[in-house]
């Protein structure tokens, strides 16, 4: 007997929002030894069209009848046909014909049926989506059929292009003297694809830039600064940067309609090493350039028999580093199931920028794939993170939430801006993949790939 209906997953955001290029990217083999059905949709589809497939559903044992081979039909609907990456959409799951019907000789109550399921993705998007359906039918006669009934989840889109939507197994669960479940599961996968949508990329990140008409210059010389690629029409501070810090030396001034501008900085502080713009009212990664490198030329008169020493700390990198590719998790029993658990292979990030910007680290994970095509759904791996700060860093590091990682991505640590950041710091996390019970036997493998912005 299967399990009782999935509840929906809520994606978490897979990062900060600010937009940063990734800098570095890390992938983990992960396995273990038990799994489930899924399959992957096929032919494109240019509306919601209602499909019959072959399917096969395991009356309650209780019942003492055989399996039910029949056909189910049912459609996939949506409420954006053409999102964007990186927006939520809502499936809605019908299944207007059940291949099942009540198999025993007893009157079924009304709002005793609870449907769950999974909808199937293809093309530019792959995985699977949970959904879930009300407790609610109408009265169901002995060994009459079942009514149709509607299904809901989300998922977030990650990726441009023509995504196809199929069903996938479902399940009725009858809270009604005792509680039981139907499992249907498609015959043949996958089923036939009901709906194509089309999702549009991102919006091209604005790449700010800016240059200066000098290089050096003594104390109170003015540099011109050009920017370029800004919002238009939109206020923008240029200022002085001394190491990670701000100095006093800055100026505002509105960007033209194509999202440039030209200012005359004036440079007084000797600290400077270099000059930024940026939107808003303080610095911020997605919305400024620089720092171009500044040198102001001190040009103090020093004592007879006397020198000059200077020195210079250089930027460095934002990187990391993991200890080996593979995880190999605890076994798990067939009919049984349950966490098959093991450890994230320690991740160390060294963020030697010393710039105002912290960093954070995403990690998305593959379908898990097993014997004969079966899967494990990615959002079956959850994780616990932890995060350790090196004595000394500027910067502290902060885990990320405890829950399912998925196709979608979650944070396992991040570290925020601030006027200087930096350091060392050791990622870890506990892993368990949430196998369910009657998983077919044998090893199942995903890919877990971190990435560090």
């Amino acid at each position: 007997m299967a399990s009782a209906g999935r509840p929906p997953t809520t994606r978490r955001d897979a990062g900060p929002a600010r937009w940063r290029r990734p800098v570095g990217v890390g992938a983990l083999v992960l396995a273990t030894g038990a799994a489930a059905l899924t399959a992957p949709a096929t032919a494109l589809t240019a509306a919601p069209t209602p499909v019959n497939f072959a399917t096969r559903c395991v009356p309650p044992p209780v019942a003492g009848l055989p399996p039910i081979n029949g056909t189910t039909t049912a459609e996939i609907s949506v409420n954006d046909t053409t999102p964007r990456v990186g927006d939520t959409v809502t499936v809605t799951y019908r299944v207007t014909k059940p291949a099942a019907s009540n198999p025993v000789d007893l009157a079924l109550p009304a709002d005793i049926m609870t449907p769950s399921g999974t909808t199937v993705l293809g093309g530019a998007q792959t995985g699977r989506i949970t959904v879930t359906g009300p407790k609610k039918n109408p009265p169901v006669p002995a060994k009459g059929a079942f009514p149709p009934f509607s299904m809901t989840g989300t998922f977030k889109v990650t990726a441009p292009g023509e995504i196809t939507l199929s069903p996938g197994d479902y399940n009725i669960h009858t809270s009604y003297i005792m509680e039981l479940d139907t499992p249907c599961t498609v015959s043949s996968p996958p089923a036939p694809v009901s709906l194509t949508i089309t999702a549009e990329g991102d919006p091209a990140p604005r790449e700010r830039a800016i240059e200066l008409g000098a290089a050096s210059g003594k104390p109170g010389a003015r540099v011109t600064v050009t920017g370029s690629r800004f919002t238009p029409l939109t206020e923008v501070t240029v200022a002085g940067r001394a190491g990670a810090a701000q100095t006093a030396d800055r100026m505002t001034l509105t960007t033209d309609t194509d999202g440039a501008f030209t200012a005359r900085l004036k440079v007084n502080d000797k600290a400077t090493t270099g000059i930024v713009a940026y939107e808003g009212a303080s610095w911020s990664d997605d919305k400024g350039a620089g720092p171009a490198a500044y040198t102001v030329e001190d040009d103090t008169p020093l004592p007879r028999q006397s020198q000059r020493i200077n020195a210079l700390v250089a930027n460095g990198t934002l990187a990391m580093s993991q200890e080996g590719d593979t995880v190999q998790l605890s076994k798990v029993d067939f009919g049984t199931g349950g966490g098959a658990d093991g450890a994230l292979r320690t991740v160390t990030v060294r963020d030697f920028r010393g710039g105002p910007a912290g960093w954070s680290l995403t990690g998305k994970v593959s379908d898990f794939a097993g014997p004969g095509g079966s899967t494990i759904d990615a959002e079956k791996l959850h994780w616990s993170p932890s995060c350790a700060t090196a004595p000394g860093s500027p910067s502290t590091c902060a885990a990320g939430s405890e829950g399912p990682v998925g196709t979608g991505g979650a944070t396992l640590a991040a570290t925020p801006d601030a006027a200087l950041t930096g350091g060392e710091f050791t990622v870890d996390a506990g892993l368990s993949l949430k196998v369910p019970a009657f998983t077919p036997p044998g090893a199942y493998t995903g890919v877990l790939t971190l990435t560090l912005t």
